[in-house]
C-alpha cells in the first residue's frame, strides 16, 4: 500500500483546528440554548439569573460564528452573502461600545470575508474604549477598514507587524494581525495601515480584491 504524505503549513492546520473547535462547540451551546428558551416557554419567571444566562449564550454563539470565518479554514470555492456578512456582524457588535458597519455588497469569497473578518478584529484591538468600525470597497481591488474611537493603542505589536516591523512577538490576545499576514499573502494582497490619535485604518490591496 503506498504511504499517504500529508505536510500541511501550520497556519493551514491552525485554521482547520479552529474551524473544528468552532463546529464541536457550536452543537453543545445550541442545545444549551434551546435548553434556556424551553425553560422560559415552560413559564419559568425571566430572573435576572436567566437573564444573564441567555445573554452570554447569544454572546458565545455569535462570536464562535464570528471566529469560524475570522480564524477558520476557507476554500476558494467558497462564498458568503452580504447578509451572512451583517447578520454575524450583528450579533457580534450590536450591543456593546464598538458599532460595525458592514459597506461591502453582494456575495464574496470566503477568503475576503475571512480577511475583512480578521481586519475588524485588528481593528477592534486597538479600540479600548469603543468605537465605530466601517468595512468598505472605496475602489476596485481595494479594501479598507476605518476605525474611529476616543483612544487608539498605538504601541500594539500587531500593529508594529502590519506595519512591517517585526522585533515583537504578539500576544495570544493579537493572533489576529499574524492571521491577517498569512490571509493576504494567500490572496496576493499588500497592506497598508495609518494611525492617528483618533483612527486606525487597515487597508488590503491587490488584483484579486
Amino acid at each position: 500500500m503506498d504511504q499517504i504524505v500529508f505536510s500541511p503549513n501550520s497556519q493551514d492546520l491552525s485554521a482547520l483546528v479552529a474551524s473544528r473547535l468552532c463546529h464541536d462547540l457550536g452543537n453543545p451551546l445550541g442545545a444549551v440554548s434551546n435548553g434556556v428558551e424551553l425553560l422560559q416557554m415552560s413559564g419559568m419567571a425571566n430572573s435576572p439569573e436567566m437573564a444573564l444566562i441567555a445573554d452570554a449564550l447569544r454572546d458565545t454563539e455569535a462570536r464562535l460564528r464570528f471566529f469560524r470565518i475570522a480564524y477558520g479554514a476557507a476554500r476558494p470555492d467558497q462564498h458568503i452573502s452580504e447578509r451572512e456578512a451583517r447578520n454575524i456582524l450583528s450579533q457580534m457588535y450590536g450591543a456593546g461600545r464598538l458599532t460595525v458597519d458592514w459597506l461591502l455588497t453582494g456575495d464574496l469569497p470566503r477568503h475576503h470575508v475571512k480577511s475583512a473578518f480578521l481586519m475588524i478584529a485588528c481593528a477592534e484591538a486597538a479600540l479600548p474604549m469603543g468605537g465605530h468600525i466601517t468595512i468598505a470597497q472605496p475602489e476596485r481591488g481595494t479594501v479598507t477598514v476605518s476605525a474611529d474611537g476616543p483612544r487608539i493603542l498605538h504601541d500594539l505589536s500587531g500593529l508594529a507587524w502590519l506595519g512591517g516591523a517585526s522585533h515583537s512577538t504578539p500576544s495570544p490576545r493579537e493572533v489576529q494581525f499574524l492571521m491577517l499576514l498569512k490571509e493576504a499573502a494567500d490572496i496576493g494582497a499588500e497592506i497598508s495601515l495609518s494611525l492617528s490619535d483618533t483612527r486606525v485604518q487597515i487597508s488590503l490591496q491587490g488584483s484579486r480584491l
